[in-house]
Formats: C-alpha cells, structure tokens, sequence
C-alpha cells in the first residue's frame, strides 16, 4: 500500500499513513496473526524513518479489540470504533508516532519494559 499511496503523498505536498496494528504487535498469541502485526510494528518504524525526509509521517495506530464484524465472536471487552477512530485522529493531528487506543494496548506497551514473564505468565516455573 505504501508503495501505491507514497508517490500520490508526495506529488500531493506531503502527508500521513496511519497503520492500524494492534496490542498483539508486542504480544504473541502464538499465531501466524500477531507475527504479521509485529513485523507491520517494525515496517512502520522503517517507513517512518524513510519517508520524514520526504514530509510524510507514520503513526502507528494500536488497539485490542474493536467492537466489530472481525470481532463479533469474541467474547472480551471491546472499544467502540468511534473512540478508535477519534484517538487515530488525534494522533495524526498531533504528528504522534503511536497511537495507544486503549487500555489493553497500554497495558502491554508498558509491560515491554519489565521482565518477560509480565507479558508470558506461563514462562513462571
């Protein structure tokens, strides 16, 4: 995608690309799902260092589940889209690098910086 929308960004005077990640950038859930949003984690991280030069800013956007069709089957708390939404424009308003929309991605985001057993309690013997 960037590669389709960075040369309209461009001729266009500059502009943003919000990537919608998710908590499970930092935390494998042992499927190939996680594996993908953390590799998107870091492709952001290079696309963001690659295109400032070039006026465009990278956000990162990272949320748990959003009450939506692709999570209609799960059972566990849910943001709404709406302050999904709200949070990401925020944060491309305020030219942020990440965007942390709400509590379980807060939650694991701050839980990098400990010992690894904080995010894999199963590692614990």
């Amino acid at each position: 995608m960037a590669r389709a929308f960075v040369p309209v960004i461009e001729r266009n005077g500059g502009g943003h690309i919000l990537n919608v990640h998710s908590a499970l950038s930092w935390l494998s859930d042992r499927r190939p799902y996680s594996a993908s949003k953390a590799a998107l984690w870091s492709q952001s991280n290079a696309l963001r260092l690659h295109l400032r030069p070039r006026d465009i800013e990278v956000t990162g956007l990272h949320v748990g589940y959003v009450d939506t069709d692709m999570a209609a089957g799960v059972d566990a708390p849910k943001s709404s889209p709406a302050d999904v939404a709200a949070a990401a424009l925020d944060g491309i308003e305020a030219n942020a690098f990440e965007v942390l929309a709400d509590e379980p991605s807060r939650n694991v985001k701050a839980a990098l910086a400990g010992d690894l057993t904080l995010l894999y309690p199963q590692l614990v013997k």
